[in-house]
């Protein structure tokens, strides 16, 4: 039997996809799924793509491997995920390779990778973006794991990625769960840009009475500058379409209740581990989460708001297309922030200007403007906030009279922006020379004797806030 170069086990449209996408650029595939019936499919409609080895079980599938063995699992994940890296790796050898392509844990990935490196085996947990289009035509890959297997998957990984100016959009992210760590913040930073995304149409279509279809026109145009990325590109599509059976707007007969499958909640979560804000991130969870209370808003709907309507026009949309971009470079500014700690702390010297390159092309925030992230990156790779890259720094003054205007006239017209808001309000923060956190630390020194530090002297103090208000060193 003619052995195989690499191996696809869980054949769902991701897997069946990117075990296509392997055999079009010329690999043996050995292909598994625990429903041998989708295995002989695959095979059946798509065998003249390429070379595909299908087994019925994983013994099958392991022993069709080449040696060292590279076997990528696409399962849900959880404890499924667990269950299948089990039997492969008992049915594995010393330097053989199970490539983890779920949406896992960073966490769990962390967990898998040491405990197989401890039975001499390489566990790689790699992020996959661009959905099923991508897994099939070239996605974004962030793959972990150690630079050995980089050596070994590397090549193989970059030939299928997307590519943009002629770059893959591939490259070693770093050890153990650092793939799937910066996958989970891509996820998180796409929730974030779908939250803007929604608040710019909300808002045009609320103050200017706009139709879906109309404002497919002003995203159009928006997709051919500064704002050009797959989701305006998509988001023009998707406001375009009309459905069939009621002639209405697609989105006018779709439930207005936001799914989601748990990276976003991830990112929020190690957010605040690292002590990272990630505001834009959080309120889009949050948005979805409060789309899925239908109850809450049935009960809530007689509340009165605001009586003005129709305000605004053809400024408004040159100001929600500024706020939009301004709010965009926050998203991403900190998502790169959590990027930067989650290095720090596990120590896996992430390259943030390559992140940028790898997310240029196949994934779902894939955006002109990360070129200019990487050259921010490039320009000064110790960069403590992209706001500080005189590029963004430039561009967010000159966005920020319309970003104000549009919160404004979202309060003013009673149209929740989230995500508008809280950019501006980081924005915000980050420039004050001083903050109101001074009187919280007052505050927690008057009920808990937390303690706090002054500004023109080292160390810690605390008042005696009960006594004679006479402050003394802690």
């Amino acid at each position: 039997m003619d052995l195989a170069d690499i191996g696809v086990t869980g054949l769902a449209t991701m897997g069946r996809n990117l075990a296509r996408n392997l055999a079009r650029h010329g690999y043996a595939v050995a292909v598994h799924n625990r429903s041998h019936t989708r295995t002989q499919q695959l095979v059946k409609e798509f065998g003249g793509e390429g070379t595909f080895v299908p087994s019925e079980d994983l013994a099958g599938f392991v022993a069709s491997l080449k040696r060292p063995r590279r076997a990528i699992i696409m399962v849900k994940a959880g404890a499924g995920t667990d269950a299948v890296i089990d039997q492969l790796a008992d049915l594995m050898e010393p330097g053989d390779m199970i490539v983890d392509g779920g949406n896992a844990h960073f966490e769990d990935t962390r967990r898998r990778e040491a405990a197989l490196r401890e039975r001499g085996l390489h566990f790689v947990g790699t992020g996959i973006s661009g959905g099923e289009e991508g897994a099939l035509h070239g996605p974004s890959i962030m793959p972990g794991g150690s630079k050995e297997s980089w050596e070994a998957l590397g090549p193989i990984l970059q030939d299928i990625s997307a590519k943009v100016d002629g770059v893959p959009c591939a490259v070693h992210v770093g050890p153990d769960g650092a793939g799937h760590f910066v996958k989970m913040v891509h996820n998180g930073i796409e929730y974030s840009d779908m939250q803007l995304i929604a608040e710019s149409y909300d808002l045009l279509r609320q103050a200017l009475g706009a139709t879906p279809a109309e404002l497919a026109g002003v995203f159009r145009e928006w997709n051919e500058g500064d704002l050009g990325s797959y989701l305006i590109e998509i988001t023009a599509e998707v406001l375009e379409q009309v459905d069939a059976e009621t002639g209405k707007p697609f989105v006018d007969v779709v439930v207005d209740q936001a799914e989601q499958k748990g990276t976003g909640r991830w990112t929020v979560q190690s957010a605040l581990d690292l002590g990272v804000p990630v505001t834009g991130i959080a309120e889009a969870t949050f948005a979805r989460a409060l789309s899925g209370h239908p109850e809450q808003r049935a009960a809530a709907a007689s509340l009165q708001g605001p009586k003005l309507s129709g305000v605004g026009g053809r400024e408004l949309v040159e100001d929600v297309r500024q706020a939009l971009y301004a709010s965009k470079i926050v998203a991403y500014a900190q998502g790169f922030d959590q990027m930067a700690a989650a290095s720090k702390e596990y120590g896996w010297d992430l390259d943030l200007g390559a992140m940028a390159t790898i997310w240029r092309g196949g994934c779902i925030i894939r955006a002109v403007f990360l070129d200019r992230i990487r050259e921010a990156y490039d320009a000064n790779p110790n960069l403590p906030t992209l706001l500080a890259d005189p590029t963004f720094a430039a561009a967010l003054d000159v966005a920020q009279e319309s970003w104000r205007r549009v919160v404004t006239t979202a309060v003013q017209i009673g149209v929740p922006t989230p995500g508008f808001s809280s950019a501006l309000a980081y924005y915000d923060g980050l420039r004050r020379d001083r903050l109101p956190a001074a009187l919280v630390q007052g505050l927690r020194d008057f009920f808990g004797a937390h303690t706090y530090r002054r500004v023109d002297k080292e160390g810690s103090f605390h008042t005696d806030w009960s006594g004679d208000r006479t402050e003394h060193p802690a």
